[in-house]
């Protein structure tokens, strides 16, 4: 039972589609007690929700309280960072909220909005639902310029030099701050900065971790702002508030054409390892969900490859990285014991291996001090997601458990003066060269101003001689350039448009060609793929399209495989031409999918484009299916001979 403050909310009069504001009924839960609100507008919920700060606001359908996923992430956007969004009737596959009502010992009208406001805000409370997940725990940090710079008079460089110095030192600031965490929790984070006149214009970071757990905060001043906001996600994602009761496990992943994975759980025990050629995304992340929940998604490379990132992304596991690349040696070591086929399995080991070794010693620490009856599994957990011991045993058993300092004052026992001592001498030395940078970077910083100082006061020294006259032809002439750039600018972008217009008339032409061909039934239109990749075929789409009954020539059919054969054959095309062989698991592909895969047919060319005579197209067509026919009766007679050899095995073993 969640004992915080929970909002239910229903809406009670209109629609977010509709133009007319719409209005809703508000149950707040607070302490077991209900206060009920009617008639209130989404603004000033909002109000309420910045005072209370509840942890859940409680719905039954996400899209009354915004019309479309656009404006629900601004609505999002609006609520504090502890609250959560839940939609208690499910994810996706939605159940009656009246059911869920009467399953859960619930009483209500299902025709009053009030009743059903608070019926959302008591489910809540019993974990029911799903939380509604808009963002991924990836976080846009920017650092930039408070305000505009303008055009400014003859101090301008002064003030850009001031300001563009203050973003420098605020993102080093950051960039500091982001290093500390990223050590600590095991996150990674990448940054880009563009460079000013005396520092920088903007730095962006981006950080692989949800926005709550990042220790910065947006702020602005007279010269420098920091914004924050989280990645959105391309849909929707609910997360169900029931604890999930899986198996936790750390998983090893070798990326690649062929990806090889490994599964452990917590306790070490090798639960899967294989590796697959040509899997997708999507069946990786299946795969390792059937085996458990992962805790940790490992790699034996660093830095860390994008394919494993994006797998930790899809299920908010911690990253576990060597910190360098591994030894070979270290490798076929660790994995011996287990056993492994090929280096894919090999690697995707080691990486689990290595990362359960570095946490084994903190997993004998949490099985001997955890309760007896509880989730060693859950407090392992917590522990890998940064809670303290004490602090993870405490969450999963509601019980506070005394820290080691507080257990010994206790106890009488004494602490090991010598490691806290060697603790502290290594922070204060850490300090000290901290420090020491910072003042050789001040006393820098100094130098170089005092020089551009100087320089200054001369140039405005020199400026302020100037005469009148002159100065006005200065900006004359600063004018003329700017108009003169701009000119060439267009002139630039009047070629290009000129050039590609020339293109789509010479595409239009050839175009015309082929279609006339096609109207004498002289011959076939043919789409031409360069390569027999996913990147060329959606070329190819995107350029001509390519639909249902078109004839397809591969230039070069080589390096695809089953995969890349689908994609033509959920296309539905009429046929596919090759001038070389093709891969067994492609041929196999396009035979299964009925496309009719054709060799030493004759085409006619046209740069992009090319024709096939319809006679020898329909040969070449029927020649085929004769084969097609022939290998089809192959492989039935295959097949019946395969059951009637079983049937005959099992008849010897009766008898027998």
């Amino acid at each position: 039972m969640h004992n915080g403050i929970i909002y239910g909310i229903d809406i009670a009069k209109g629609s977010p589609r509709a133009q007319a504001i719409p209005k809703y009924a508000v149950a707040i839960l607070k302490e077991n007690q209900i206060q009920r609100h009617s008639m209130v507008s989404r603004n000033h919920i909002l109000k309420m929700v910045q005072e209370d700060k509840p942890d859940y606001i409680a719905v039954d359908n996400i899209f009354e309280l915004a019309p479309d996923k656009d404006d629900l992430i601004r609505f999002l956007a609006k609520l504090p960072e502890s609250t959560r969004l839940i939609q208690v009737t499910g994810g996706l596959h939605q159940q009656p909220l009246l059911k869920l009502a009467r399953e859960h010992g619930i009483s209500m009208n299902q025709f009053s909005p009030g009743d059903e406001a608070e019926a959302c805000a008591r489910l809540a409370a019993m974990s029911v639902g799903c939380e509604v997940s808009l963002f991924e725990d990836v976080t846009k940090i920017k650092v930039s310029r408070a305000r505009s710079l303008g055009r400014g008079g003859w101090s301008q460089n002064r003030y850009r030099r001031k300001v563009h110095g203050a973003v420098k030192e605020k993102s080093r600031l950051i960039e500091q701050i982001l290093r500390k965490f990223s050590k600590d929790r095991g996150t990674t984070f990448t940054s880009k900065s563009i460079e000013g006149f005396g520092g920088y214009v903007r730095t962006e970071f981006m950080v692989n971790s949800s926005r709550e757990q990042i220790p910065v905060h947006p702020s602005t001043n007279a010269d420098v702002q920091v914004t924050i906001r989280s990645i959105e996600r391309d849909k929707i994602k609910y997360i169900p508030l029931t604890p999930s009761k899986r198996k936790y496990t750390i998983v090893g992943i070798d990326p690649g054409t062929t990806v090889g994975i490994a599964i452990l759980s917590l306790d070490g025990d090798l639960l899967f390892s294989n590796s697959f050629r040509g899997i997708s995304h999507d069946q990786v992340v299946k795969l390792i969900s059937d085996h458990g929940k992962p805790v940790i998604v490992a790699t034996d490379v660093y830095p860390t490859p994008a394919a494993v990132e994006k797998i930790r992304r899809s299920f908010k596991a911690v990253l576990g990285t060597p910190g360098t690349e591994l030894r070979a040696e270290d490798k076929i070591a660790m994995a011996r014991s287990f056993g492994y086929s090929n280096d894919h399995e090999r690697d995707s080991l080691a990486a689990a291996i290595s990362t359960y070794r570095n946490y084994k010693n903190i997993f004998s620490r949490v099985e001997k001090r955890a309760p007896r009856f509880a989730d060693v599994g859950l407090i392992k957990y917590h522990v890998i997601n940064g809670y303290s011991i004490e602090e993870a045993i405490e969450k999963v058993t509601a019980v506070r458990v005394p820290a080691r300092s507080e257990t010994a004052s206790a106890t009488g026992e004494s602490i090991d003066a010598d490691e806290q001592t060697k603790r502290l001498q290594e922070l204060i030395r850490q300090k000290n060269s901290l420090i020491n940078e910072l003042k050789e970077y001040v006393k820098d910083l100094k130098e170089a101003n005092l020089e551009k100082d100087r320089r200054i006061a001369e140039m405005e020294d020199r400026v302020s001689k100037l005469k009148k006259s002159e100065s006005m032809e200065l900006r004359k002439q600063k004018e003329i350039r700017i108009r003169d750039t701009e000119i060439s600018r267009l002139n630039t972008e009047l070629s290009r448009s000129k050039q590609a217009l020339q293109d789509s008339r010479q595409h239009i032409k050839k175009l015309k060609q082929i279609r006339k061909k096609e109207i004498k039934g002289e011959g076939l239109p043919v789409k031409v793929v360069y390569a027999f990749t996913k990147e060329a075929i959606q070329q190819t789409m995107d350029t001509y399209g390519i639909k249902k009954g078109d004839v397809v020539l591969l230039e070069d059919s080589s390096g695809g495989a089953a995969g890349t054969a689908a994609i033509l054959v959920e296309a539905g095309i009429r046929a596919v031409i090759i001038k070389d062989d093709i891969s067994h698991a492609a041929s196999e592909a396009f035979f299964q999918g009925n496309v009719p895969l054709l060799q030493d047919v004759e085409i006619q060319r046209f740069d992009d484009f090319a024709t096939v005579d319809p006679k020898v197209l329909e040969q070449a067509l029927s020649a085929w299916q004769e084969d097609a026919k022939k290998k089809r009766r192959e492989q039935e007679h295959q097949h019946l001979a395969s059951l009637l050899e079983e049937y005959r095995s099992e008849r010897r073993r009766g008898l027998a």
